[in-house]
C-alpha cells in the first residue's frame, strides 16, 4: 500500500489536539489484556512490549500498570510532548510501525491501540514480526462506537453527512485479514475477539472526544464547532442530566509468533516432567 497525501495529513493532524486527545479519549477496559494473554498464553507482568503509535500514552500506561517494562514509540511532535507530560518516567522512543528502531527479537509483545490503520502493513506486518521473539504476540485493538446502540447509530450517521473525509481515515482492512497474512509469511498464530464495555462520561467530554478524531481535527474551527454545537443539541435531549453513557466494543486481534523447534522440545519436556 503506497501512504496517500490525505492519510498522511490525518495521521498527523493529532498533534494539533493532542491535549484534547489525552483529556478525552476513553481507556479500555481490564478484559481486554485478559484476553490478550490468554491468546498468547503469556502475561504482561515482567514482559517486554512495545507498544506503537503510543499517543499520549492512554494504553501505555495501562499496560505498565500490568506489570511491563513498557517502551512507547510514537512518531508525533505533539503527541509526545503530552506523553512526556503525563507519563515522564515511561522510556520513549521517536519512530513508527513501519520502521521499527529495535534490533530483531527484542519484544515478548508489539502493541498497537488505535494505531495500526496509520500504518502500511507491507511494512509494518514484516516489521513487528522481526521485533517480536519467537513465541511473542503482536496485539491490535480499536474502542468502536457500538453502533448497534440506536442513539450511537444516528449519531454516526449525522457525523457522515455532516464531515467531510469521515470514512477517510486511512484504514488499510480487518486486521484478522491483515493478520492472516503473518500466518502464512511468519508461521503466525492468529485469533480475534470483539469486547463489549461502557463508559460514562459528561457532555462536554464526549464532545471532545469526538473533536479528537482525525477528521474534525483538519476542518475549519467554526466548521467544526458548529457540528459539535448541534450534538450537543441532540445529545441533551437523550441525556438530559448531561451524563452520556458511550457503549464500544473493542476490536481486538493477536498474532503469536511461532516458537522455535527447540523452544517447543524443550516446554514439552518440562511439560512431562
Amino acid at each position: 500500500m503506497t501512504t496517500q497525501p490525505a492519510h498522511r495529513v490525518l495521521a498527523r493532524s493529532f498533534n494539533a489536539v493532542a491535549a484534547q486527545y489525552a483529556a478525552a479519549r476513553p481507556g479500555y477496559p481490564g478484559e481486554l489484556f485478559h484476553a490478550v494473554e490468554e491468546i498468547s498464553g503469556r502475561s504482561f507482568a515482567g514482559a517486554t512490549v512495545l507498544d506503537v503509535g503510543a499517543g499520549t500514552g492512554i494504553a501505555t500506561a495501562l499496560i505498565r500498570a500490568r506489570g511491563a517494562h513498557v517502551t512507547a514509540v510514537e512518531p508525533g511532535e505533539g503527541m509526545v510532548r503530552q506523553l512526556r507530560a503525563g507519563h515522564p518516567d515511561v522510556p520513549l522512543v521517536r519512530g513508527d510501525g513501519d520502521a521499527l528502531p529495535f534490533a530483531s527479537e527484542v519484544a515478548d509483545f508489539v502493541t498497537y491501540a488505535q494505531a495500526w490503520h496509520w500504518t502500511d502493513p507491507a511494512r509494518s506486518s514484516p516489521e513487528a514480526a522481526r521485533v517480536l521473539r519467537p513465541g511473542g504476540a503482536l496485539a491490535l485493538w480499536w474502542n468502536v462506537p457500538d453502533t448497534g446502540v440506536p442513539w450511537v447509530g444516528e449519531q454516526e450517521e449525522r457525523l457522515s453527512r455532516a464531515v467531510p473525509r469521515y470514512h477517510d481515515n486511512g484504514l488499510t482492512g480487518p486486521a484478522e485479514d491483515i493478520l492472516r497474512s503473518l500466518g502464512t509469511r511468519f508461521g503466525m498464530r492468529t485469533e480475534s475477539r470483539v469486547l463489549p464495555w461502557t463508559r460514562t462520561v459528561a457532555l462536554d467530554t464526549h464532545l471532545a472526544m469526538l473533536g479528537s478524531r482525525s477528521y474534525f481535527a483538519v476542518l475549519d474551527p467554526d466548521a467544526a464547532r458548529r457540528i459539535l454545537e448541534k450534538e450537543r443539541r441532540a445529545l441533551l435531549a437523550l441525556f438530559p442530566d448531561g451524563q452520556v453513557v458511550e457503549p464500544y466494543k473493542v476490536d481486538l486481534t493477536v498474532a503469536v509468533k511461532a516458537r522455535r523447534a527447540k523452544d517447543r522440545r524443550t516446554k514439552d519436556h518440562r511439560t512431562r516432567a
